[in-house]
């Protein structure tokens, strides 16, 4: 556990149910749906169960360090849920006063080309191109426009975080996950994850390294309104690369340096690294997708609601 002051805790449930229209007879997922560990955040406690129960599960971590979970279920079934539990700590991330005076990022890049620094190692991963961020002249051209000449990183970051806010509308339904970046930029809409690869895909198209982050985001309900459940949202943003500093992450949807509202899953080069769950089914024919997440502030010190531990309708 990491001495940093704990700012926030949070329980988080995420439950998958695919419904489907005819049997399936095996289904194989592989799960990134436990959170992180690291030094912004520590995980208190975490499980995974499902309906119907898996006939075989195994835990391991992929290559950018992320914890995850292959299931197999082989009873036939017409509907299944996948229902992931945790409690996280996060602690006391660096404020915009500690990101003043940061270095160029002329001066970043260059020491990126000069060649291989251990102590920039693991920010090489991120430099280059993925399935879903292939950085492009236009991306380039865009992101100079914060990006001036002898500008500090952290700042020119700031404001391109601002800039994707203020230029782009939230639109649901404008794009998928196949939607290229050069269509979200000249249509201007998107989700999360297109303003998160977006940002990614104009930091890359500079020389500068940055990486997908793959989270909840805590919302907050009208005044005077109780909060619903499963109403919360699975969540994307920015981590950026900043000697001295290491990552500091960025939210261009909310337009904010990221602080006490972000709870990390894992992070990777796009979007196609931390899906929270992929795989493939034997039968089953058109599947109906829901997703609800529900994100419930605690004390800082406490008890952690009672875990449910068995879903209704789940056969429905």
């Amino acid at each position: 556990m990491t001495s940093l002051p704990v700012r926030a805790r949070y329980h988080v449930v995420h439950e998958t149910r695919v419904r489907y229209q005819s049997p399936v007879t095996l289904s194989q997922q592989y799960l990134h749906l436990t959170p992180r560990s690291f030094a912004c955040q520590h995980v208190e406690s975490q499980e995974i169960w499902l309906n119907p129960t898996e006939n075989d599960g195994v835990d391991g971590v992929d290559y950018f360090g992320n914890k995850t979970r292959q299931i197999t279920v082989t009873a036939p079934h017409r509907s299944l849920l996948v229902h992931a539990e945790s409690t996280v700590a996060l602690m006391q991330r660096p404020d915009a006063d500690r990101l003043k005076g940061t270095a160029s990022w002329e001066s970043l890049r260059d020491r990126l080309q000069q060649g291989m620094d251990p102590a920039m190692f693991d920010a090489y991963r991120y430099l280059y191109a993925s399935p879903h961020v292939i950085g492009s002249l236009e991306l380039e051209a865009f992101a100079r426009a914060s990006y001036t000449p002898g500008r500090p990183q952290m700042d020119a970051a700031l404001d391109l975080t601002q800039r994707i806010f203020d230029e782009f509308e939230f639109d649901d339904t404008a794009t998928d996950i196949s939607t290229p970046l050069e269509e979200v930029l000249k249509g201007r809409r998107g989700v999360c994850q297109d303003f998160a690869q977006l940002m990614i895909g104009c930091l890359r198209s500079l020389g500068l390294p940055a990486r997908y982050m793959s989270g909840y985001i805590l919302t907050h309900p009208p005044a005077g309104q109780p909060r619903l459940i499963g109403a919360d949202a699975s969540h994307a943003w920015v981590s950026v690369f900043c000697p001295g500093l290491g990552w500091v992450d960025f939210d261009p949807t909310n337009h904010c340096l990221v602080q006490h509202d972000h709870i990390t899953l894992g992070w990777g080069r796009d979007f196609s690294d931390v899906t929270p769950m992929r795989g493939v089914v034997l039968g089953g024919g058109e599947q109906d997708l829901e997703v609800r997440v529900t994100v419930t502030p605690l004390p800082l010190h406490g008890a952690v609601p009672a875990t449910r531990k068995a879903p209704m309708d789940c056969q429905g």
